[in-house]
């Protein structure tokens, strides 16, 4: 029985060495990567800006600090306050996130409200093209029409927009960032996990719930691989696209998961390649059988996993 224990304790000793050893190298290499990558200093411009909030705060909190750091004056406010601060502060711009399910009462006349006041006004959706149903009878009430959806900027444009811009999004790097994490951590998070065909055998290590913000940065922190999977262009079952226009471009989570140093594996699409080198900063597959094969790969082959979730810190 003593042996037994002794034994026992001399592999849990290795294991944990091994761990330790493992995450003190990822976090030495993450730190490598913010040292070097420092973001260019920009000017402030001469401009006041009201920024009103979508309620989610991984990319309010986002826009809302990078706007303080490049216009003279930034303020954040919700969508019920929108037209009598815009009144009080008189702003340059009042930009709008998404504008979805955000006004008190009817959006358009809210818009119309702050144009009255020769205040010029922009809606930035980051949903696209998901709710385009909506969307499109919103945009033509902005001065300024921005999308992260490159499929998208023909339909504004064809409704009578003149201003149509693609502005992708980019990542809160106060929130999202390479840190320490329990071990509880490593392991599968997020919802529809049950529909796995054999979820029954992968149950125990699987947290089946949504994940708050503050969460899912140490679920990314926690896992080896992350899998990055876009919803479809179409849902039969909540249909708010029904031009059912494609989604070519990337998510706000594949900003995230980069951030946190992370190997991230996604499926393409098409401004991915103007961000992120395949195979040298991310990994991309077209099948599930591509897919297991990559997992596989990294699983087994740990430097060449950490060469892409932190390509600036090797060689």
């Amino acid at each position: 029985m003593s042996k037994t224990i002794t034994a026992n304790s001399t592999v849990g000793r290795e294991r944990g060495f091994l761990a330790g050893k493992e995450h003190g190298v990822r976090m030495w290499r993450c730190q490598a990567v913010i040292d070097v990558v420092r973001p260019a200093a920009l000017p402030l411009r001469e401009a006041k800006v009201l920024f009103i909030v979508q309620g989610f705060d991984a990319i309010d909190g986002g826009i809302s600090q990078g706007l303080q750091q490049t216009v003279r004056e930034a303020y954040t406010a919700t969508a019920t306050d929108m037209v009598r601060l815009a009144e009080e502060l008189r702003p340059d711009l009042v930009l709008v996130m998404n504008g979805l399910h955000l006004f008190p009462t009817e959006h358009k006349e809210h818009v119309e409200q702050v144009k009255l006041m020769g205040i010029r006004t922009a809606i930035w959706f980051a949903d696209d093209p998901y709710f385009t149903d909506h969307t499109a009878s919103l945009a033509p009430h902005y001065d300024y029409v921005f999308t992260h959806e490159l499929s998208c900027l023909a339909l504004y444009r064809e409704i009578g927009c003149q201003q149509v811009h693609y502005l992708p999004l980019a990542v809160n790097t106060s929130v999202y960032k390479p840190m320490h994490v329990a071990p509880e951590y490593r392991s599968l998070a997020g919802s529809l996990w049950d529909q796995l065909r054999h979820y029954s055998l992968l149950e125990q290590g699987i947290k089946l719930q949504w994940i708050p913000i503050e969460e899912s940065v140490k679920y990314y922190n926690g896992a080896k691989i992350v899998m990055n999977v876009h919803r479809l262009s179409y849902d039969e079952t909540y249909n708010k696209n029904s031009k059912n226009l494609p989604g070519h471009s990337i998510n706000p989570r594949t900003y995230e998961i980069s951030a946190c140093g992370t190997l991230q594996i996604t499926d393409y699409r098409h401004d991915l390649d103007q961000y992120y080198t395949p195979g040298h900063d991310i990994e991309t597959f077209d099948s599930a059988e591509e897919l297991i094969q990559k997992m596989q790969h990294y699983l087994i082959h740990e430097e060449d996993r950490m060469r892409i979730a932190m390509p600036c810190s090797i060689g």
